[in-house]
């Protein structure tokens, strides 16, 4: 069975989560994914769901053989925003 971890970074005011303040992507992570997996035929290993650059965006590693691909997905466009691939590390 394959896992999708679903990471969502936040901030911690005092221990307490601000899970409540977080934007409302335009898109689902299934909407996301199937972006991404379009631009990166694969396994998705990982998601996430973060802010980063000023920009909130779905973030997807994608197993391709040896390799890993990272796609990153603006959560309101749909617009590819980052393509990087890498060899996967001993610990893959």
């Amino acid at each position: 069975m394959t896992k999708v971890f679903l990471a969502i970074t936040m901030s911690l005011v005092s221990g307490a989560s601000v899970a409540a303040t977080l934007p409302k992507p335009k898109l689902s992570i299934a909407q996301a994914r199937a972006i991404a997996l379009r631009k990166a035929p694969g396994k998705v290993t990982k998601a996430e769901y973060e802010k980063e650059d000023g920009l909130w965006r779905y973030s997807f590693d994608i197993r391709q053989g040896k390799m890993n691909h990272e796609v990153g997905v603006n959560a309101n466009t749909g617009a590819i925003v980052e393509s990087t691939v890498e060899p996967l590390g001993k610990a893959d």
